[in-house]
């Protein structure tokens, strides 16, 4: 009995985290990145815009005519905070003050999945929520941490596999959600789809 040939993955997304934590679970996929328009999407609450804004990226690479017979992972990751949903700061400024109303609290990372399946013509969504319990860093380690650039490139402008994660002081739930992608949440996406995450491993090298 002959193996089925393995589907080609696609991450629509240009998050070199995500790229990462695939690649380290056995998965090799391609990048082609949506160009969406992140601040033309709205929902009513942060999770719905996680949820949206995943859907929508997802969708866009999906009907390219080059992924046809692919498999399509989207994701999208905001920082819910006092019933705000904060993406990536627009300035340094702005990522300043965003640290000094975070620190010594605790905000929930929502993260958007959404798997499409380019042969089956149909997709499948779900989101990962981690609740993340911030220290407490000084006014001068914050303007240390936003000199460095690193908070306006990623969502709520903090990583917990970066610079900031010494002002992180724990989390509750998927650490792979707050890096960017949940793992155990796209094996049962995937499962939703009929596949096993086991038939995406590359081979080992």
């Amino acid at each position: 009995m002959t193996a089925k040939p393995r589907r080609r993955l696609v991450l629509a997304s240009q998050s070199p985290a995500r790229l990462g934590l695939l690649r380290q679970a056995g998965l090799a996929p391609e990048v082609i990145v949506s160009g969406v328009d992140e601040d033309a999407v709205t929902a009513p609450t942060p999770a719905e815009l996680a949820l949206a804004l995943a859907e929508a990226k997802a969708s866009v690479v999906a009907a390219k005519p080059e992924v046809q017979g692919a498999l399509v992972i989207g994701c999208d990751s905001v920082l819910e905070l006092d019933g705000q949903a904060l993406g990536k700061p627009a300035d340094a400024e702005e990522a300043t003050a965003r640290w000094k109303a975070m620190r010594g609290r605790a905000g929930t990372l929502q993260t958007g999945h959404c798997i499409w399946d380019t042969t089956a013509k149909r997709y499948v969504a779900g989101l990962a929520s981690t609740v993340v319990h911030f220290g407490e860093p000084s006014d001068e380690e914050i303007a240390a941490y936003v000199a460095s650039g690193e908070p306006l490139y990623v969502a709520g402008a903090f990583t917990l596999d970066g610079r900031s994660a010494p002002f992180i002081e724990g989390i509750n739930g998927d650490h792979g959600n707050v890096i960017g992608i949940s793992l155990p949440l796209v094996r049962r996406l995937l499962a939703e789809l009929g596949i096993g995450i086991t038939e995406l491993w590359a081979p080992a090298e």
